[in-house]
C-alpha cells in the first residue's frame, strides 16, 4: 500500500473489461460489469470516451473480490472529499463506490459500487420496490457478466449530466420493448422529478411480472 493518502481526483489507468473478467474469474462472489462500460458493452461500442470502469457487487462478496486482485493493488473508501484505506473504515460505514489503486502505477484502476439483492432477484439500492430477476438484472454477455442496460438508464436518471443523455439516446432504440416499458415504468415510479421524464409516455404496465416483490 502506498504510504501517502491518494487524491480521489487522481489519475485513471482504467482496467479493459476482458482483463477485468479473466482477474476475477477465480472470485467465489457475484460481481458485474456495470455504469457505461456495460452500456458500451450493451451496444457493442464504445458510446463515448470513459475516465473509468465500474463493477457492481453484493455487500457479503466484496471481501472475496479483493482477495483475488495483485498485492500492489489497494482499496480505498470515501471519507468526505477524501479516500481512507478500506480496511480503516468503521463497520457501520457507507463505503460507496470502494476504489482500487495500482499503487506501482500510481493510478485508479477499478470502482466497485456495492448494491443490494435479495437471493433471487436484484433490488435498487435507492428504492427497494424496483426489483429483477437476477438473470434479467445481470446478462451474459460474451462471457462477462453485465448489468442490463434498461437498470444502467435507472441508476443514470437521478441527476442526468449532459453526457448521461448521450448514453441514454444510444441505448433507448437498442431495448427491447419489454426493456424500454419496464425502464419507462422505473422512471415514472421511483425518480418521477428526473428531466428524463419529460418525454416519457405513460404506459399501460401488465400487473405481474418483474416490477413485484419476488417470492423467496
Amino acid at each position: 500500500m502506498s504510504s501517502a493518502t491518494p487524491s480521489p481526483s487522481g489519475p485513471w489507468a482504467p482496467l479493459a473489461v476482458e482483463a477485468l473478467a479473466s482477474l476475477l474469474a477465480p472470485a467465489d462472489a457475484r460481481w458485474w460489469l456495470a455504469g457505461g462500460v456495460a452500456l458500451d458493452r450493451w451496444v457493442g461500442a464504445p458510446i463515448r470516451p470513459r475516465e473509468n470502469i465500474d463493477i457492481s457487487t453484493m455487500p457479503g462478496d466484496l471481501t472475496a473480490l479483493l482477495a483475488v486482485l495483485p498485492p500492489h493493488w489497494s482499496a480505498w473508501a470515501p471519507d468526505g472529499d477524501e479516500v481512507m484505506p478500506l480496511a480503516d473504515a468503521p463497520e457501520d460505514a457507507a463505503v460507496q463506490p470502494v476504489l482500487i489503486r495500482d499503487d506501482d502505477a500510481g493510478a485508479w484502476v477499478l470502482r466497485v459500487n456495492i448494491e443490494d439483492g435479495a437471493p433471487r432477484a436484484w433490488v435498487y439500492r435507492r428504492d427497494a420496490r424496483l426489483q429483477l430477476p437476477w438473470d434479467r438484472a445481470v446478462l451474459d454477455l460474451d462471457g462477462v457478466p453485465t448489468g442490463a442496460p434498461e437498470v444502467q438508464l435507472v441508476w443514470k436518471c437521478f441527476s442526468p449530466r449532459p453526457v448521461d443523455d448521450v448514453d441514454k439516446d444510444a441505448v433507448l432504440p437498442t431495448l427491447s420493448e419489454e426493456a424500454r416499458t419496464w425502464w419507462e415504468r422505473a422512471l415514472l415510479t421511483v425518480h418521477p422529478h428526473s428531466s428524463w421524464t419529460i418525454p416519457v409516455r405513460s404506459p399501460v404496465f401488465p400487473a405481474k411480472a418483474s416490477w413485484n416483490r419476488p417470492q423467496r
